[in-house]
């Protein structure tokens, strides 16, 4: 994952800061590289950036999607509601024996189109066997727009008050942006009872220094000098330049056998170098790593260098890799060659209107500050949304002194949000059971790194081994 270490500012490369009205770079720390220079982007803020985040009159909600919700079967008696409110579309449904409990669900990043969809909960057939009424919502626009996801789940937690009843408890969940939703949503209302994040970007923002972090050391290990480095990506490079990185990192590509995902043939000696920082950014040694990287996301994540760095939503540049530190082995102290590397990378620093550390901000940060039970739920080897991502978080929280209202577990799976329903349902279950009853449940220690590298890491809360694990450990 990312570290901070002390010290290190004397080894950060040029520093580069996008602005709305210009684009300037200064070297924030001294450098011990004599080659160190300003770099400036030429980048128009009108082609970036949304002064009054996105234009809601350019979505829509695709009625025959709406209209499609249709009872469970053993579960015709519910009660469906579906409509559009404040521009977002819903789905209510309540079960005949309700138990006077609901369940607000959060769905994760729908693309940038126009059409907004609903998505029920993964487990809905299990909430409604407990008695549980569930609420989900469209939003109102599409995009990484958390704080449209926040605002327009806290209005339907309203609407079902007017159209269901006042429930006696309320939870809240939601998967990948809709973790980051469900985050957020906790911290600043207080009208749930506890949240289930699962897979969750609770890093906020330090998911796109991630996707950047990737494409820098990449071109770095290709031989690219900071002032050849490319931060903003266009056409160009995706069509003449990545393919150029997939031939010096892993001889071309190929579909692997098992995933049926498209990767790397096999990785060079530089390949392996962009795997283990890879490793280290994004949740350090810990099992189903490799596998992860090898079979699913190493080309996937050439792919993820981004285009726009305010992502559509913020008002500046999100992103912030000064205190990215690059590493090759599980040791914490700097080798020389970690040292040349680390200096080789150009460092981009977001914009002070790009990130917003308080506040229901386009992409507004998870501070950790927990006012309810949290429990959350993250496979080993998701490269989509880190493992880090969990860990991040959890320093949040500790920084907080908030530790006593977060359980964390992790998943022995490799893909993004790849959970069985009975891995989620015990999650919700022992939350329910922990906001009642006071009974916190079981967790896994992310933070501790020789706890996170051992071989049945993860196992505690798997229900099923997945076919790619081949470590003999005991599903309980």
């Amino acid at each position: 994952m990312k570290k901070r270490k002390k010290g290190f500012a004397s080894v950060l490369a040029t520093t580069l800061s996008l602005s709305v009205l210009s684009s300037l770079a200064f070297a924030d720390q001294p450098s011990p590289s004599p080659s160190d220079s300003s770099t400036s982007l030429n980048i128009k803020p009108p082609e970036f950036f949304v002064p009054n985040g996105q234009n809601k009159k350019n979505f829509y909600v695709d009625k025959t999607q709406l209209n499609s919700l249709s009872h469970l079967e053993g579960y015709e008696t519910t009660k469906l509601f579906k409509g559009i409110h404040n521009g977002a579309g819903y789905w209510i449904e309540a079960p005949k024996n309700w138990n006077g409990k609901l369940v607000l669900y959060a769905h994760g990043y729908r693309g940038t189109g126009s059409a907004l969809t609903v998505t029920a909960p993964s487990v809905r057939k299990e909430l409604l066997e407990r008695g549980y009424a569930w609420a989900a919502s469209s939003y109102s626009t599409n995009g990484y727009d958390v704080e449209s996801g926040v605002k327009d789940t806290h209005d339907l937690n309203g609407l079902f008050r007017k159209l269901v009843g006042n429930p006696k408890r309320t939870y809240i969940l939601g998967h990948s942006m809709g973790g980051h939703v469900t985050g957020v949503y906790a911290e600043q209302y207080g009208d749930v009872d506890g949240a289930l994040p699962m897979c969750g970007v609770l890093g906020d923002s330090e998911l796109f220094d991630f996707f950047t972090d990737y494409g820098l050391v990449a071109q770095a290990l290709d031989g690219k000098t900071k002032e050849q480095q490319r931060f903003v990506a266009d056409d160009n490079y995706f069509v003449n330049y990545v393919p150029h990185l997939r031939e010096i990192l892993g001889n071309g590509l190929t579909k692997d056998p098992i995933t049926g995902s498209i990767v790397f043939k096999s990785l060079t000696d530089k390949g392996v170098l962009l795997e283990k920082v890879t490793e280290n950014l994004s949740g350090g040694d810990r099992p189903l790593f490799k596998i992860a990287y090898e079979r699913m996301f190493d080309d996937f994540l050439l792919q993820r260098m981004p285009t726009n760095p305010a992502y559509g939503e913020a008002t500046g540049n999100v992103i912030n890799n000064t205190d990215s530190v690059y590493q090759l082995d599980n040791d914490p102290e700097l080798s020389p060659e970690e040292v040349a590397l680390n200096e080789s990378v150009l460092r981009i620093s977001n914009d002070p209107n790009g990130r917003h550390n308080n506040g229901l901000a386009a992409i507004p940060k998870v501070n950790g500050d927990l006012k309810v039970p949290t429990v959350t739920l993250h496979t080993l080897g998701d490269l989509y949304v880190p493992f880090s991502m969990e860990q991040i978080y959890a320093k949040r929280v500790a920084e907080k002194n908030k530790e006593d209202l977060l359980v964390s577990r992790a998943i022995r799976g490799i893909g993004h949000c790849e959970f069985t329903n009975q891995e989620q349902i015990n999650a919700f279950d022992d939350l329910v059971n922990w906001a009642e009853n006071g009974e916190k449940p079981a967790g896994d220690n992310i933070l501790d790194p020789k706890v996170v590298a051992d071989i049945n890491f993860g196992s505690k809360f798997t229900s099923v081994r997945r076919p790619y694990d081949l470590t003999p450990w005991d599903v309980k």
